[in-house]
């Protein structure tokens, strides 16, 4: 099946607080992935892209600042949120983990319960469609906790993985999706579909928005992929 929970990217070296991190996010109803070092940080990073990292600071093997600097560089990569998690409390260690990329920095010891509050509000921004937003594009209107998506104030019959692309589209309208990223976001990196089948369901998707008003709201990039608006 495809991934439907947003996924946790729990980066910690220290078992009792993976553990801990671990119980809270699934609590939460995130799925989560775990890491004890900066190179087994960066293969995960390699086989599936999560939502969030929750990333340590300082790490055997690669620096916590190093995984942050590698993830924003990345084209595929730098839209993840980063929160940063160190006992270092100065000022300049603040400036330093945000200059580098990270979203967020907190001070250890920290609040669980504050930390889960940053992860929601880090994951709001990121992916609203993945935590009950309604998102609103021209006439469009999708609501992830209904589960309905409306035009012009008709309701559109959509399947499951239509209604998971036209989310991502609407995430960020005017972004150019790739056949592969909306394969990584919709489908999941762990289940193999071929790149073409997106088509398809690209058709199926323009078809319901089409059913009643003549303006496509759906781009097609050719030879590279599709956007919204």
């Amino acid at each position: 099946m495809a991934k439907t929970q947003p996924t946790v990217l729990v980066v910690e070296d220290e078992h009792a607080q993976r553990e801990i991190l671990g119980y809270n996010l699934k609590a939460e109803g995130f799925d989560v992935i775990y890491a004890a070092n900066g190179n087994d940080a960066l293969l995960h990073l390699e086989e599936q892209i999560p939502d969030v990292v929750l990333l340590d600071w300082m790490l055997p093997k690669v620096s916590g600042i190093e995984i942050c600097r590698r993830i924003k560089r990345q084209k595929d990569l730098r839209n993840i949120s980063v929160i940063m998690l160190s006992a270092r409390c100065n000022e300049i260690d603040r400036v330093r983990g945000l200059e580098t990329g990270a979203d967020d920095y907190v001070v250890k010891p920290y609040s669980v319960n504050e930390l889960m509050a940053r992860v929601r509000n880090q994951l709001r921004r990121s992916r609203p469609s993945k935590v009950g937003q309604r998102l609103e594009f021209e006439d469009i209107v999708l609501d992830s906790e209904t589960y309905r998506v409306t035009r012009a104030g008709h309701n559109l019959r959509l399947g499951p993985t239509e209604f998971r692309i036209l989310g991502c589209l609407m995430e960020k309208p005017g972004r150019v999706w790739t056949r592969e990223q909306l394969l990584d976001h919709v489908w999941g990196r762990d289940i193999f579909v071929d790149s073409r089948t997106v088509d398809v369901h690209i058709g199926r998707l323009r078809k319901a928005l089409c059913q009643h008003s003549d303006n496509d709201p759906l781009r097609t990039i050719r030879g590279i992929g599709y956007a919204l608006g």
